[in-house]
């Protein structure tokens, strides 16, 4: 059974920061990009981060650029998703998602959809 299990969120305070953990299990891990996704209140989902695990190969949005970093402990089978700077419009459900990919991106990531999805988890950045 394919699981991607989200965790990590709470209330930090702006400028403050919060890690996000993506646990995975039930296919093979290097074979697959890991992507964070978002969703405020009211707006549509957006992806803004995604791994490569197999090599470490990144992806942000300028949204996040600079302030979040997205890892991979392979060991684990787990992704991380580290965000310092954080700003009242990171306020948001959280969720993780895998899509079929090695390598490096050359497009945007989720443009042709994700294969797995997990449950999201809320982060809310007070100010």
């Amino acid at each position: 059974e394919v699981q991607l299990q989200a965790s990590g969120g709470g209330l930090v305070q702006t400028g403050g920061s919060l890690t996000l953990s993506c646990a995975a299990s039930g296919f093979t891990f290097e074979d697959y990009a890991i992507c964070w996704f978002r969703q405020a209140p009211g707006k549509e989902r957006e992806g803004i981060s995604c791994i490569s695990t197999n090599d470490g190969s990144t992806y942000y949005v300028d949204s996040v650029k600079g302030r979040f970093t997205i890892s991979s402990d392979n060991a684990k089978n787990t992704v991380y998703l580290q965000m310092s700077n954080m700003k009242p419009e990171d306020t948001a459900v959280y969720s993780c998602a895998a899509v079929t990919h090695t390598g490096s991106f050359y497009y945007t990531p989720w443009n042709y959809g994700m294969d797995y999805w997990g449950k999201g988890t809320q982060v809310t950045v007070s100010s």
